[in-house]
């Protein structure tokens, strides 16, 4: 079995190859440059990969051929917004782009018994920063939002890493690619009082979920 391509979870990455993905259509909405999607590809039939970023998907276009990859799929759209009917998926995936549209979205387009599985932020990415993010789940909220969308879970769990720091300039400078987004929207502000009060942690937290269409 393929382990987990680079930055994608090891237990996501078990939950989408237990499936007999040899059969199926994926369809991986969000996908950024194709991550999650490509390396899905060798296993899958057909991979249909989905991102409203123009030049995303292009780098998606560049690596798929790379890498030599023939039953792959790139199409500009936004995932929010547009349905997923048309694409014909037996499995959809998501990886760190979540909402309910997206949830209701993936419902619609899976017949029942089809799985849809995600990684969404959790509750608690970015806690010191005293403001969660508008895509962040708990796990009660992903349950009810499933549950209503007609999907049962069958796997729900929350990875997380609380980096620790000596000091409020090794905080400062593991957080420094993020200051520019969290200066633009006020986190940051937080962040360096958390740390001036004496804070010295990072969280990240990640929801991991897997849902089978009812």
């Amino acid at each position: 079995m393929a382990s987990a391509p680079a930055g994608v979870s090891p237990a996501f990455w078990s939950l989408l190859t237990s499936e007999s993905l040899g059969e199926l259509t994926i369809l991986d909405v969000g996908t950024g440059t194709g991550r999650v999607g490509w390396a899905l590809a060798p296993l899958a039939r057909h991979v249909i990969a989905v991102d409203r970023d123009a030049g995303a998907i292009d780098e998606a276009r560049r690596r798929a051929a790379a890498a030599g990859l023939v039953n792959v799929e790139c199409v500009v759209g936004d995932v929010e917004t547009s349905e997923y009917t048309a694409f014909g998926p037996d499995l959809i995936t998501a990886h760190l782009c979540m909402s309910d549209a997206i949830v209701e979205r993936a419902a619609r387009a899976l017949v029942p018994g089809r799985v849809f599985a995600f990684v969404a932020f959790h509750t608690d990415q970015w806690r010191e920063t005293g403001r969660p993010s508008r895509f962040a789940y708990d796990e009660a909220r992903a349950r009810r939002v499933l549950t209503a969308a007609g999907f049962a879970v069958e796997h729900l769990e929350v990875e997380q890493e609380v980096q620790g720091f000596a000091s409020v300039e090794e905080a400062l400078a593991a957080a420094i690619g993020l200051a520019e987004r969290w200066k633009s929207d006020g986190r940051w502000f937080h962040y360096v009082r958390f740390l001036e009060e004496g804070g010295r942690t990072l969280t990240r937290s990640h929801l991991i979920v897997k849902a089978r269409r009812t």
